[in-house]
């Protein structure tokens, strides 16, 4: 059975989100990874780049990381049409 994929045929909703979180932060793919690691979960550099370049799935794991790190909802990941929340 093929994977789901987006009407452009990418992978995952959040590549663009991510990228555009992870710049305004001003981390590297390196920093995000070690925040990630911090925070206690096992993400490193290599699957966050196959995240940003939709050659990999996300999971739903890994969006709850990404929405605790970077302090936004799953909306905002997904959609990428709500601001971050400045606090949860």
């Amino acid at each position: 059975m093929p994977k789901p994929r987006t009407k452009t045929g990418e992978k995952n909703l959040i590549s663009r989100q991510l990228i555009e979180l992870r710049r305004r932060n001003d981390y590297s793919q390196r920093d995000l990874a070690y925040q990630l690691q911090l925070a206690g979960y096992d993400m490193d550099k290599n699957v966050i780049t196959r995240i940003e370049t939709n050659k990999r799935f996300v999971t739903d794991l890994e969006l709850k990381a990404l929405s605790e790190v970077f302090q936004v909802s799953y909306d905002y990941l997904i959609d990428g049409i709500f601001e971050p929340e400045d606090n949860k």
